[in-house]
């Protein structure tokens, strides 16, 4: 295990810059937001700690990348940014989320319901739901795994065309597993940041995604033509768990923060760093750190206080007429059960703490 611990004055400099014009951008936020983002300069900070290594296998060990500071995202002449005319995050369910149409619907409603709290300030719509077949990609049996993938690259393509005026961004999700070229094993998502689109696979955050009883498993691919999607036709999806929502949370949210131009980060234990497999996607919290947050802040304009009172909104926000965890096996649409949020309880205790930082 290592820990990525740096200085007081390097952290300082990436969080606000050297830059005259910065600093004066930084100074003129409210006492409060500076006062939670310079946690990020305390060592002892229990707000924002450093990012610890468990293996060789993390993400920053093997793929090295430049780190971004506030002023390299700032100063990047490439990065997009929501406009008027462009203020709106579209989802695309592409397939099933959950094993009866009341539990898809209501399970992207939850995910519709977090960007808009995590992206505070910005629409985010629902698309029509397609099924796999309206996409045109191609698709494949896994050889190591025996599952259904489709191919990500055709699924971008088709959402650029469907790409609506107004739209900052379209991301697509599935439970199908996803595959970004033939020599490629799997990815959990690709996104293409020049065109504002991005497709994301929660397959693998189901609790039996790897166990040899995944009943998601093909044994044969039976396909008449390049046209047959009907392997697709009730095909398995996972148990939706407060787990796998969490999960769907942080990946969603993580990608769509690329589209903004936030690269991987490599300051503090944030939302934004890499993950190369499940357990370390896992490790990766729900928040971002204070040079994340500046930068996405800087993009949308949301006051901190506010984006964080819409998050606890969202967790504390159990209607009865939002269904939780799916019944197994069932094909039942009437089911009513609160939205699984257990696995958010930290994440909540966390911001609430971040509340009476800023509120001081």
């Amino acid at each position: 295990m290592q820990i990525v611990r740096h200085s007081e004055q390097t952290l300082r400099t990436a969080l606000i810059s050297k830059n005259p014009t910065l600093v004066s951008q930084y100074k003129k936020l409210d006492a409060g937001e500076q006062r939670l983002m310079n946690e990020a300069l305390q060592p002892a900070s229990d707000l924002f700690g450093p990012i610890i290594l468990h293996s060789q296998s993390d993400w920053i060990t093997s793929h090295p990348e430049p780190a971004q500071d506030f002023e390299e995202f700032f100063s990047d002449p490439y990065r997009r940014t929501p406009s008027p005319e462009k203020c709106s995050i579209y989802i695309q369910c592409i397939g099933s989320l959950g094993n009866t149409r009341i539990i898809s619907e209501e399970y992207i409603k939850w995910l519709k319901g977090y960007c808009e709290a995590f992206f505070y300030g910005l629409k985010v719509k629902l698309l029509e739901p397609i099924p796999v077949s309206a996409t045109r990609c191609s698709f494949r049996v896994n050889d190591n795994t025996q599952n259904l993938q489709i191919h990500a690259g055709h699924i971008l393509k088709f959402l650029k065309k469907r790409k609506p005026e107004d739209a900052f961004c379209v991301v697509g999700i599935t439970m199908i597993d996803l595959y970004p070229r033939d020599s490629w094993n799997f990815v959990f998502g690709q996104a293409s940041l020049t065109d504002g689109v991005g497709i994301f696979s929660f397959a693998r955050y189901g609790n039996d995604f790897y166990s040899s009883h995944y009943k998601g498993k093909v044994k044969t691919l039976q396909k008449k033509s390049s046209s047959d999607y009907s392997i697709f036709d009730n095909y398995y999806t996972p148990e939706v768990t407060s787990v796998l929502l969490l999960r769907s949370c942080k990946t969603l949210t993580h990608e769509i923060g690329h589209i903004f131009g936030v690269r991987h980060c490599q300051w503090l234990a944030c939302l934004m760093q890499g993950s190369n497999h499940l357990e370390e996607a896992d490790r990766r919290p729900l928040n971002l750190c204070p040079i994340c947050l500046r930068k996405l802040q800087c993009a949308i304009g949301f006051k901190i206080v506010e984006r964080y009172k819409a998050l606890v909104k969202w967790i504390d926000d159990e209607s009865a007429d939002t269904p939780g965890v799916t019944p197994k096996h069932s094909r039942e649409d009437n089911v009513n059960l609160p939205k699984p949020v257990e696995a958010f309880k930290e994440w909540r205790e966390w911001i609430i703490k971040c509340l009476a930082v800023v509120q001081k």
